[in-house]
């Protein structure tokens, strides 16, 4: 409920596509992201980096799940994995993560290693 509340703060003139991430901590926080377009697409946020940009911000981690949602504008929720550089970044913060993904009651629950079996690391 909270990645869809998010999403629909999401500024997304361009595409019109609004995403929304609830990122959840073992005290019970929250924190919302939503995807930030820019006229030089390239350039745009996903909402799943933004959050992890805020909790670093706060300086929060281990964070235990992230919930992602996505519509186009005054369209119905469509499943929406995050994309490959976003699941990069989530394993770079938290490899345990759980990634719930869904549409409407319909929800699937992943491993943040499953959706990025083979992720990039600089670490031995």
């Amino acid at each position: 409920a909270k990645a869809r509340e998010a999403s629909s703060r999401a500024y997304a003139p361009y595409t019109g596509f609004r995403v929304g991430a609830a990122l959840c901590f073992p005290d019970g926080r929250i924190l919302v992201g939503c995807n930030v377009e820019n006229a030089s697409l390239g350039l745009s946020m996903c909402a799943e980096r933004n959050v992890v940009g805020a909790m670093v911000a706060l300086r929060l981690s281990n964070p235990l799940a992230i919930a992602v949602s996505g519509a186009p504008e005054g369209g119905p929720e469509v499943l929406c994995p995050p994309c490959g550089a976003c699941r990069q970044v989530l394993m770079e913060f938290a490899p345990e993560l759980i990634v719930v993904l869904g549409v409407g009651d319909d929800i699937s629950i992943h491993r943040v290693t499953d959706l990025l079996p083979l992720s990039f690391s600089l670490r031995g």
